[in-house]
């Protein structure tokens, strides 16, 4: 996984000093402690290193250069996340991966995403605004992010596009999901909620 250093090092850069991403920090501590509750379980099981794992660290590297070569950082970190994923399935084998499955899966959660939705957000984040402004007898007209109203013309910030807040819930609300509820009904509603809420 040292082909990838540069991606681990652009992404503790951002984790430690963009605001948005510094709930990432916690990600390891939740996939330590994860794995901690199956410690007991874990011990029973001796790791039997796994061939099919190795498809999974292939394809990861092979999305990690795929990112690099076309200068696309997401698709270079999470690639450079899948590979480490699959060298531990490989490692751990097939019954102590299945046993570890959501610490496993938790580590997407260590690539930073988010900045590509911001556009997205600033525009229904607009459509709020509006839609409360004119409630409340306030005439406005929208253009993309553009208020204007009778005190002045407003634009709608990526700080207020809410990426932060949504980025921080899905990770922790995917956590209490999968360690609180049984039900795939309860987990999913509780998953919408954790980002409609945002």
């Amino acid at each position: 996984m040292l082909v990838c250093l540069r991606e681990w090092g652009e992404m503790l850069h951002q984790w430690w000093n963009i605001d948005t991403y510094n709930h990432i920090l916690l990600v390891p501590l939740i996939v330590a402690w994860l794995v901690w509750l199956k410690a007991d379980q874990l011990a029973r099981i001796a790791p039997r290193p796994l061939a099919w794992g190795l498809p999974a660290v292939a394809a990861g590297l092979a999305l990690w250069l795929v990112g690099r070569m076309t200068g696309i950082k997401l698709l270079a970190h999470a690639g450079a996340v899948g590979a480490v994923q699959g060298a531990i399935i490989t490692i751990l084998g097939a019954r102590a991966s299945v046993l570890l499955a959501l610490p496993i899966a938790y580590l997407a959660f260590l690539v930073p995403f988010g900045d590509e939705i911001i556009p997205y957000l600033q525009a229904i984040t607009a459509d709020i605004a509006v839609a409360l402004t004119l409630w409340s007898g306030v005439p406005a007209v929208i253009d993309g992010i553009y208020i204007d109203t009778p005190a002045g013309l407003f634009i709608v910030a990526e700080e207020c596009s809410g990426v932060k807040f949504l980025a921080a819930m899905v990770t922790l609300a995917v956590l209490v999901a999968f360690t609180r509820f049984c039900s795939w009904k309860r987990r999913a509603l509780f998953l919408l909620a954790s980002v409609i809420v945002p």
